[in-house]
């Protein structure tokens, strides 16, 4: 990896899991940028490209953090973007990111249940950086 850390943007309006993810994406040797909310995050993405983004589902709206990948999709194709909910455990819905039809209108490249392990999550980033 080069000695330029990477940046990732971890946007969630819960701030207390906000504070844990951000600490954890820290310890894993990554720069962090948050976002408290689905606006401020896309502020952010206005000025500065992260190399890889973490957004909460719901945020301002149950949908946030699907128009969040969008918008930021269409400026940064190619930044991975990881999709961080409850949503799983509170509905039961699960979203098949390797099902073409979802990931057309997804556009996230990976969704992880919240509740991830540091270490789950590091391998996750790593691939997804290609590190």
């Amino acid at each position: 990896m080069s000695n330029e850390k990477k940046l990732i943007l971890i946007a969630d309006d819960d701030a207390d899991y906000l504070f844990q993810m951000e600490a954890m994406v820290k310890n894993l040797g990554f720069r962090v940028k948050t976002a408290e909310s689905q606006a401020e995050a896309e502020k952010v993405l206005e000025t500065v490209k992260p190399d890889l983004a973490i957004f909460d589902l719901m945020m301002e709206q149950e949908d946030s953090g699907f128009i969040l990948s969008y918008k930021a999709k269409r400026k940064y194709p190619d930044m991975p973007i990881i999709l961080a909910s409850a949503v799983t455990a509170e509905t039961g819905y699960n979203f098949d990111l390797y099902n073409e039809n979802d990931r057309d209108w997804i556009k996230a490249d990976l969704y992880l249940d919240k509740g991830i392990r540091p270490d789950q999550l590091h391998r996750e980033i790593n691939k997804l950086l290609k590190l």
